[in-house]
């Protein structure tokens, strides 16, 4: 069927439910542009996209200083796999070790990619440097977790809709639930823990947000049992919750510094993706210091995409980008603005019972079961009504739009929110 017989935007959904896998289910609306915080569809409406690909698009859509890095590098030398050097791979793992205060990197392409690579190294540091017997090493992590959708990442979920029919599973993991120090402290005294894994805020699981002393009573914990603190900020890191990683606490500075040490829940790993590239390219790393990178070996681990040139370069320009932007400082008042705003409709209505979140991450928990539609018919209207979100958990309504947005354009946000959800009392 051509395009002229029916709508552009269902044309393109029809082709991709008839020939791609339907292991999406997304919002309908087909987007072909974007720009800083403005996306549009294949009609030419304008959105506020308030999801910034999940945290990938931190510095706005096709931000100029990315995308011409990438352009001038895909010109130069685009891949040459890791059997020879390139000249952009060390610059790039000197800054991005410098910038977040590691030893080394390991590069990878993607979130799940760099969350396997770390329970690797935590294994192989638990058998080399803790003395844990082979095959023997557990790894702690939290109940409804989100780390990627691998078949050992998904042995440690509770999302049954990933986990159903695709085993059988990995062993090797205790699972707690979050934000409960004690539970950690337990699970540690057992034999054989390699290590915790953790969010320092649960996206996937509608934005829920730790005690303020979690991060680091989680990381204190680690110490006193001798087990590695393993940060999964895919999604929470690089100015996104108002401090350069989520772990980081109530510190807003563009780099580490001597104010964090009260609040800093410095990782013993620390896995990065999404916004390491400004949602420009595939990139994701895994820092350590030497003690514990220093267990990877020539072979044991790999890959011929990670740490490519393109990605080199278009890292680096993406993490300027946060700095010279205070995109930081940016996120920590806009969050703090939203809230506010948010909470003072609140107390008005009985649709939204909660609003949290840290930064520019925050969700909504309407006032409805988790098997509900009205989050996702809420989204519906947004849409309508000029923003996207999505919702996770049912009721749950994701709010995450990229750093680079205004107070206007925040307030012209909030307003189309509210006005929203104020079809739905």
């Amino acid at each position: 069927m051509s395009v002229d017989t029916q709508s552009k935007a269902q044309h393109y959904i029809d082709l991709e439910d008839q020939h791609g896998a339907h292991n999406y289910h997304p919002l309908p609306v087909v987007l072909e542009r974007g720009k800083g915080v403005y996306v549009w569809d294949v009609d030419g409406k304008q959105y506020y996209d308030f999801l910034s690909a999940y945290s990938a698009v931190n510095q706005g859509h096709c931000h100029p200083a990315i995308v011409n890095a990438m352009n001038e590098q895909a010109q130069t030398l685009t891949l040459t796999s890791r059997a020879f050097h390139n000249d952009k791979l060390g610059w790039y793992e000197k800054y991005l070790t410098e910038y977040f205060q590691f030893d080394k990197v390991l590069p990878m392409n993607t979130g799940a990619e760099a969350v396997e690579t770390a329970i690797k190294i935590a294994r192989k540091w638990a058998y080399e440097k803790k003395g844990v017997a082979e095959h023997e090493a557990k790894i702690i992590v939290c109940e409804n977790n989100f780390h990627g959708r691998t078949t050992t990442i998904i042995s440690f979920s509770n999302d049954e809709g990933a986990r159903k029919n695709f085993g059988p599973y990995t062993p090797g993991f205790i699972k707690i639930p979050y934000n409960d120090t004690e539970a950690l402290e337990k699970a540690l005294q057992e034999e054989n823990v390699a290590g915790f894994l953790i969010e320092p805020i649960q996206g996937e699981a509608g934005v829920f947000t730790p005690h303020d002393d979690f991060m680091r009573s989680s990381r204190d914990l680690c110490k006193k049992y001798h087990a590695l603190f393993i940060a999964d900020e895919i999604q929470t890191g690089i100015a996104r919750t108002g401090g350069l990683l989520a772990v980081c606490g109530d510190c807003n500075c563009e780099a580490h510094c001597e104010r964090q040490e009260k609040t800093y829940a410095r990782p013993d790993i620390l896995i990065l993706g999404k916004a390491l590239s400004g949602g420009a390219y595939p990139v994701s790393a895994v820092l350590a210091d030497n003690e514990v990178m220093n267990v990877i070996q020539p072979g044991q681990h790999g890959s011929t995409f990670g740490g490519n040139p393109v990605a080199a370069a278009v890292a680096m320009a993406a993490l300027e980008v946060v700095k010279d932007e205070h995109l930081i400082q940016n996120a920590r008042v806009l969050g703090n603005y939203f809230r506010a705003e948010i909470n003072k409709y609140i107390e008005t209505t009985d649709t939204v019972v909660l609003v949290r979140g840290k930064g520019l991450l925050n969700a909504i928990v309407i006032n409805d079961t988790e098997d509900s539609k009205t989050a996702w018919n809420i989204c519906l209207r947004l849409r309508d009504n000029g923003l996207l979100a999505k919702p996770t958990h049912g009721n749950i309504i994701r709010f995450a739009p990229p750093l680079v947005m205004t107070k206007d354009q925040l307030d012209e946000c909030i307003s189309i929110i509210i006005k929203t959800l104020k079809e739905f009392e």
